[in-house]
């Protein structure tokens, strides 16, 4: 069983300035006791032998190949712009710095 405490639960939620009811501080802590457990459990098994792994099983690459498709123009895509320079949409700069 974790130390986790009815007390420490409150002082944790006052550090974090949220208040809790009773009945919310009796719930918190049977939960964080659990995870702490489970965490504990879970260590007890952590090997130098087990390899650690962020996914049970191995990912592979799921995207398309990119393909060349008709898109628009560039008249079309400018052609709702508030502003353009040249084939660019123009913005107001934010890094008060000039290119």
């Amino acid at each position: 069983m974790s130390e986790i405490s009815t007390d420490l639960v409150r002082h944790l939620a006052g550090l974090a300035r949220i208040d809790l009811s009773d009945s919310e501080l009796e719930s918190l802590t049977g939960e964080l006791a659990q995870i702490v457990d489970s965490i504990a459990k879970v260590s007890e098994v952590a090997t130098p032998d087990v390899v650690a792994t962020s996914h049970p099983i191995a990912l592979s690459n799921v995207f398309r190949e990119d393909e060349v498709r008709p898109s628009l123009s560039v008249e079309d895509a400018l052609r709702g712009a508030p502003e353009r320079e040249g084939d660019r949409f123009k913005v107001a700069s934010i890094l008060d710095e000039e290119q």
